[in-house]
């Protein structure tokens, strides 16, 4: 009996974690760390969900590097199998300001410009998306508090797909409001 019920809670448990939740409305912008994230995708609604990349891992997270740089990280893998993640980098981070995303970079990741990635998958890659000078974008940083530990702003860009021929997006009324580790 007592194996029957862990089979019936397992796959009660695969279901929950493997289904697409729609995304209806953007999270109100905020400016306090309150860890919010989303964006339209081509007109698609999207926002972090489900867990990180083991199950205690964070779906949304900012941390600094090197160059007085940024990393902005918001994971959605609610659509098993199909996993999307974003990174923002925002090089020579000094606080508030309009930071550009037009630069190519020689490779992914690059500790030398500011860029957005977006990936979509199924272990592997299948689709990446980069800004570039001829797909470029912006993301405004509206608070910075270094005492308190977040980072609050939003973003729009057009990337291109490194893989498949064209295939550009169209990344709008982004924005983000998150923790700093």
């Amino acid at each position: 009996m007592k194996k029957r019920g862990w089979l019936l809670f397992s796959a009660i448990m695969i279901n929950i974690l493997s289904c697409k939740k729609d995304v209806r409305k953007l999270p109100a912008p905020s400016q306090n760390g309150s860890n919010i994230f989303g964006c339209s995708i081509d007109s698609n609604l999207w926002v972090p969900a489900g867990f990180g990349i083991i199950p205690t891992a964070p779906t949304l997270e900012a941390r600094g590097g090197v160059n007085h740089s940024i990393f902005i990280n918001a994971r959605n893998f609610s659509s098993s199998p199909t996993e999307t993640e974003f990174e923002i980098h925002l090089y020579n981070f000094t606080g508030r300001g309009t930071y550009p995303l037009n630069e190519t970079t020689a490779k992914y990741p690059s500790q030398t410009a500011s860029y957005a990635y977006y990936v979509r998958r199924k272990m592997t890659p299948e689709n990446e998306w980069i800004t570039n000078t001829q797909y470029p974008g912006r993301v405004e940083v509206t608070a910075y508090d270094s005492v308190n530990r977040y980072i609050s702003g939003t973003f729009e860009f057009y990337a291109i797909n490194l893989y498949n021929d064209p295939q550009p997006l169209h990344v709008t009324d982004g924005r983000f409001d998150v923790k700093l580790q």
